[in-house]
């Protein structure tokens, strides 16, 4: 099984986690524009055990079907690199950009498609919602 590793800017904290992702989305709702400063977030989700290295901060949020997703970001560069939400042990969604990795496997799904910007293009073939699909 092969270990991947997702780091923040300045390297600081790291997270390794193994195997391939069990899914790879996009998310283009507001709140993760915002939180990522990019018009949508790239997540790879995984299965535990994962490896976390470095100091981290927490920023909880809640979502719009009421699941509280705890964000982890780097207190020194303020990269967000990883979340877990709350319900949900054992996975770990990354930050796929933190990988470094150009290979990395492409989106199957994304959310708030209302919010997609206009001159965004997705892989042909992925499963879109309008919204949260939860």
């Amino acid at each position: 099984m092969v270990d991947r590793v997702a780091s923040c800017s300045c390297g600081q904290l790291r997270i390794t986690v193994s195997g391939e992702p069990l899914g790879v989305g996009v998310c283009h709702c507001l709140a993760c524009q915002r939180r990522t400063g990019s018009v949508f977030a790239a997540l790879a989700r995984f299965a535990g055990p994962y490896r976390v290295s470095g100091e981290a901060r927490e920023f909880v949020r809640v979502g719009d079907q009421g699941a509280a997703f705890t964000f982890r970001f780097c207190p020194v560069c303020g990269t967000n690199l990883f979340d877990t939400e709350d319900g949900e042990t054992g996975t770990v969604s990354v930050a796929v950009g933190a990988f470094g990795d150009p290979d990395f496997p492409a989106p199957t799904v994304e959310v708030y498609a209302v919010r997609r910007h206009r001159w965004v293009r997705m892989p042909d073939g992925i499963v879109t919602y309008p919204r949260d699909p939860d």
